[in-house]
């Protein structure tokens, strides 16, 4: 097993040599932007790092792992011209940079560069691979627009803002781990577990996003600070908020929560505040750590030695200790 740093700087040696600009420059170029946009490069990571969990050599993970990225990428792209950021990991996001038709089709073609990717491996890993691709994809969009529903309803559970994080973001992180383990042909159950342990991993990480976008440093964050409250979206923080505010404070966050004024810094001032004062910003903290530990507790089932669920368990441990 290679360290995390060490995978990450095989995965981007492999991407500069995937990502280059040919023509059409239009096209081409806008995906090269995004691809080389300063990124954790988590999910491939994790592909390349669950091949070798089940003894398979990473390089033969490289393809799947670049096609989780590349579908990552094009989501993101997505998004944010659904979401109209401004910023993307620190920088302009592409449809501001270029221009929104550009982002639609530049997003376009990294969906088809990515199931393409799928077509170095043999038929029946292809198969195995490309199924449960779809399948993942398919939920990424349902997650996302359950995400889009939310900002226009007030009753938003729990339980159902957990189903849209899950699909949103949970299930391609489950679906990295997965797709190193077909590709080391590991047996049913522990592509299962481990899929499982990702996916709970990935609830985790999406609340930590949540709980950064409200509370993390600007300067590292690379993000909008504020960026869910301005777009009134229905987050963990939101949700709890609700639920334990005093009567006059829930009101508060309601009404706050139904305008979009043209400069949000009391908006968002108020609303942290009332995410602290309420103690929902703890019990999301909370919920982070509970399922953090969900996800290591899957590990237990899994056929691999102490030392590569060590592994597993500290990088779980690194991504819930982030800044950004």
């Amino acid at each position: 097993m290679l360290s995390i740093e060490v995978y990450q700087k095989k995965f981007v040696d492999y991407l500069d040599q995937f990502s280059t600009i040919k023509e059409p420059r239009n096209l081409y170029e806008p995906i090269q932007y995004i691809l080389k946009l300063r990124g954790k490069r988590l999910r491939p990571v994790l592909t390349l790092m669950a091949a070798e969990i089940f003894d398979t050599d990473y390089k033969n993970a490289l393809n799947a792992a670049l096609a989780i990225e590349v579908f990552h990428n094009f989501s993101l792209i997505h998004d944010d011209i659904m979401d109209d950021a401004p910023l993307r990991r620190g920088k302009e996001t592409l449809h501001e940079k270029w221009d929104i038709n550009t982002g639609i089709l530049s997003g376009d073609a990294m969906l088809i560069m990515a199931y393409q990717l799928f077509e170095n491996y043999e038929p029946n890993m292809f198969q195995s691979l490309a199924k449960l691709f779809s399948i993942t994809a398919i939920k990424v969009c349902e997650g996302q627009q359950y995400d889009i529903d939310f900002e226009t309803r007030d009753n938003v559970t729990i339980a159902e803002y957990l189903k849209m994080i899950e699909y949103k973001t949970a299930v391609l992180v489950g679906a990295a781990l997965q797709m190193g383990a077909i590709i080391a042909n590991a047996s049913k159950e522990d592509q299962n577990s481990i899929y499982e342990f990702g996916k709970n991993l990935g609830i985790a990480f999406q609340l930590q996003d949540d709980y950064l976008d409200a509370f993390g440093n600007p300067k590292i964050f690379g993000k909008q600070i504020g960026g869910d409250i301005i777009e009134n979206k229905k987050t963990y923080l939101y949700i709890k908020a609700l639920e334990f505010s005093s009567v006059e404070d829930k009101q508060e966050l309601q009404d706050l929560f139904s305008i979009s004024p043209s400069d949000s810094t009391d908006k968002i001032k108020k609303i942290k505040h009332i995410f602290i004062t309420s103690k929902s910003a703890e019990a999301t903290k909370s919920a982070i750590e509970n399922y953090t530990n969900k996800a290591f507790s899957i590990l237990k089932t899994i056929s691999i030695s102490e030392e590569k669920k060590t592994i597993l368990k500290q990088f779980g441990e690194q991504l819930m200790n982030r800044n950004v």
